[in-house]
């Protein structure tokens, strides 16, 4: 085979077969993100070999959920985000604190050393909104008052988890820089603020004047990618992540972006997301699960269930449905979790095959959580428009 065709083939292979997996999983009445993942998983080099993790998929993949994040944020206004905000708080200290302390616990109980067991709670702190959301979009129910919940808990939860990342990566280092950790949450929590409450009013200024100077055929959605990756960027230096940043960029243009925008970023966000869920199934090594099953699966229950309890409790004054699907919504750790655990090993804290534990438990509660937020939203109607929020 000619070098110049490996790059369309790796492209055809990823996308061809997430779609078709994707596809019979919908027939099955499964998330159609549950195939999509699972056809990485059998492509990649634990099962077919046809192809590994590299530096090309995994661009593609974050810029698939990157755009996710950005079609997301266009559904949600900040007004709506802001009367949120008490209640996200809640759910995400919960989801934060609960899961870290049960991680920690359990590592501490069956033996493991204290840095590494911190570790393990830092890894089922964060939620990898990336899942939920396409689940979300994909049923139609962003308009959905727990939807709009978890993506504002998350946007916190990412803050949280930053910064408890930070704390436990100062302790591998051998002392906690205090210092450095206000700095680290004054800009985080700075930057999204500042985006949240004046992203909005800024860009319902600005967008008629760079609209109106601009001559090119789709002028407003080169204004809305210039803004998804300069928000993105800033994101990155101020300390969260740069889909954080994504979804800012849209909400800031949800309430003055025109209409055409919106199936501009379906197909883009269409074409890019099985990079990103691929991507996830690449990673997957069943042999992970057999090198240590005792404990892989004790924090595999630890993970779903602190998440459920805590945030469901903690939603619990929403009602009963919307506490169930939001706990469930914060299940996934995807990408995160993996991300912790590459830090951990590479501070030499932690052993290969607890690194193995976090993996398999970031891709175990990724595949959990679509199919029981399907069961969560199976009343609610699949719709496009936001509805008025109704809080308590």
């Amino acid at each position: 085979m000619p070098s110049s065709a490996e790059v369309p083939l790796t492209l055809l292979l990823i996308f061809v077969s997430a779609k078709l997996l994707g596809e019979i999983f919908e027939r099955l009445r499964q998330p159609a993100i549950v195939g999509e993942i699972l056809a990485g998983v059998l492509l990649g080099p634990h099962a077919l070999g046809w192809i590994s993790p590299g530096e090309a998929v995994s661009l593609l993949g974050e810029l698939g959920v990157m755009f996710l994040l950005f079609r997301v944020g266009l559904e949600v206004k900040s007004s709506e985000l802001v009367a949120l905000g008490g209640q996200a708080m809640l759910v995400a200290a919960s989801g934060v604190i609960v899961p870290f302390l049960c991680g920690w616990g359990l590592s501490i109980w069956w033996g493991l050393p204290t840095l590494e067991s911190v570790f393990i709670g830092a890894a089922m702190v964060a939620t990898s909104v990336g899942i939920t959301a396409q689940v979300l979009a994909a049923g139609g129910w962003m308009s959905e008052r727990a939807s709009k919940l978890i993506v504002a808990a998350a946007v916190i939860d990412d803050v949280l988890g930053l910064l408890v990342l930070a704390a436990v990566s100062s302790m591998a280092r051998g002392a906690v820089d205090y210092t450095d950790l206000a700095i680290t949450a004054a800009l985080a929590g700075g930057f999204t603020l500042l985006i949240i409450f004046a992203g909005a009013r800024v860009m319902g200024s600005l967008l008629p004047k760079m609209r109106s100077g601009m001559r090119g055929v789709e002028a407003e959605f080169t204004i809305a990618l210039s803004l998804l990756f300069g928000l993105s960027l800033l994101a990155t230096y101020a300390g969260v992540a740069a889909i954080i940043g994504a979804f800012l960029a849209g909400m800031a243009l949800s309430e003055s972006i025109d209409q055409r925008v919106r199936p501009l970023t379906d197909g883009v966000t269409e074409l890019l997301v099985p990079f990103f869920l691929v991507g996830i199934g690449l990673n997957f090594d069943p042999a992970l699960f057999r090198d240590g099953a005792g404990f892989t699966a004790l924090i595999v229950v630890a993970a779903v269930a602190s998440k459920l309890f805590a945030c469901g409790l903690a939603a619990l004054p929403l009602g009963r449905t919307d506490a169930v699907r939001i706990g469930v919504g914060m299940i996934p750790r995807g990408e995160v979790g993996m991300v912790v655990a590459q830090i951990g090993l590479g501070f030499g804290v932690m052993a290969p095959s607890v690194y193995g534990t976090i993996v398999f438990m970031s891709i175990a509660t990724t595949l959990i959580a679509p199919p029981l937020l399907r069961r969560a939203f199976r009343g609610a109607a699949a719709r496009g428009e936001s509805d008025a929020l109704r809080i308590g």
